[in-house]
C-alpha cells in the first residue's frame, strides 16, 4: 500500500513539474534569448549535478562515456535550443501537447534503430497519434507555409532527439546508475553550451534588471527542479513502478501546462482540442496494446 501511494506522489509531482516546465520556459524568454536560455540551462544544470553526481563518474567505462555523449548531443544539445526557439514563437501549451509524442517516436526508433520488440497491435495507436500531430501542425497553417509550421516541426525534431536518447540508455546503459548517466551527459554539453553562451551577446550587454533577473530565476528553477532533481525522480519511479505507469505522466503533462498557458492569456482553438484529444487516444491505445 505504502509502494502504490509512493509511486502516485512521484508521478503527480513529475507532471506538475515537467508540465510547468514550459510556461518556465515561456517566462525566461521575456528578459533572454533563445541561445541563452539553452545555453544556461545546461550550464545550471550541469553544475547542480557535479556538487551532486560527482562521485558516481568513477562508475562508468569509456564505452559508457561514449554512449552518454552520444545520447546527451541527441537528447540535450540540440532539443534545448529546438525548445526555446519553438516556445519563443508559439504557445507553450501547444508545445507540450506536441512532445507528447516523444513514446511514439521512441517506440519506432526502438525498433527500427534498436531491435526492440514492436507490438503490431501498437502500430493503429501510432497511426492515430501521429494524425493528431499533424492535425495540431497544420492547424491554422498550410502544409506548404513553412514560416506556419517551422515551429511545431522543431518541437518534433526535439523529440525524436528525446525518442533516440531513452532508446540509447535503454539499449547500452540500462545497469549504469541513473545519477552517474544524468551528470555525465549534462558534462558533455557543458563546454558546448558554455561556448555558445560566450558567442552571444549575454556578458557584452549584462545588466541585472527586474526582468533579467526575473528571467534568471525562471531557467533556474528550470534547470534544477525541472531537468536535474525531476529526472532522477523519474528513474526512481521506473524502479518503482511498472514502465505502463511511469510513461504515463506523458497524459498529465500536457494538461498541466494548457493550464499555465491559460492562466498567462494563451488559448487553444476547439481544433488544437480535439488535434490534443487525438494524441492522447493515440498514446492509450499504443500503451494498452502494449500491455
Amino acid at each position: 500500500m505504502k509502494s502504490i501511494s509512493v509511486k502516485w506522489v512521484y508521478l503527480i509531482a513529475l507532471s506538475i513539474v515537467w508540465g510547468s516546465s514550459f510556461i518556465l520556459m515561456k517566462l525566461a524568454l521575456v528578459g533572454l534569448g533563445p541561445i541563452e536560455v539553452g545555453s544556461l540551462r545546461m550550464i545550471i544544470t550541469a553544475i547542480f549535478l557535479l556538487v551532486f553526481g560527482m562521485k558516481t563518474l568513477k562508475t562508468l567505462t569509456a564505452k559508457n562515456w561514449l554512449h552518454i555523449a552520444i545520447s546527451s548531443i541527441l537528447g540535450i544539445l540540440f532539443p534545448v535550443f529546438l525548445f526555446a526557439i519553438a516556445i519563443k514563437n508559439m504557445d507553450s501549451g501547444i508545445a507540450a501537447i506536441l512532445n507528447s509524442f516523444v513514446p511514439f517516436i521512441a517506440l519506432i526508433i526502438g525498433a527500427v534503430f534498436f531491435g526492440f520488440y514492436f507490438h503490431k497491435k501498437q502500430l493503429f495507436g501510432i497511426i492515430v497519434g501521429l494524425l493528431g500531430t499533424v492535425l495540431l501542425i497544420s492547424n491554422g497553417n498550410s502544409i506548404g507555409d513553412f514560416n506556419g509550421i517551422k515551429y511545431p516541426l522543431m518541437i518534433v525534431i526535439a523529440s525524436t532527439g528525446y525518442a533516440f536518447n531513452v532508446n540509447i540508455i535503454k539499449r547500452y546503459l540500462q545497469d549504469v546508475k541513473p545519477l552517474a548517466i544524468t551528470t555525465a551527459s549534462f558534462i558533455v554539453v557543458l563546454v558546448p553550451a558554455i561556448g555558445i553562451l560566450i558567442s552571444t551577446d549575454f556578458f557584452v550587454d549584462l545588466e541585472f534588471t527586474p526582468v533579467l533577473n526575473a528571467s534568471l530565476m525562471y531557467i533556474t528553477i528550470l534547470s534544477v527542479v525541472g531537468t536535474a532533481i525531476a529526472k532522477t525522480v523519474f528513474n526512481k519511479l521506473v524502479q518503482i513502478s511498472s514502465p505502463i505507469f511511469s510513461t504515463s505522466v506523458t497524459y498529465l503533462i500536457p494538461i498541466v501546462a494548457v493550464f499555465w498557458g491559460f492562466l498567462y492569456g494563451e488559448r487553444l482553438s476547439l481544433m488544437q482540442v480535439l488535434s490534443g484529444g487525438i494524441i492522447l487516444l493515440g498514446l492509450f491505445l499504443m500503451n494498452k496494446a502494449k500491455s
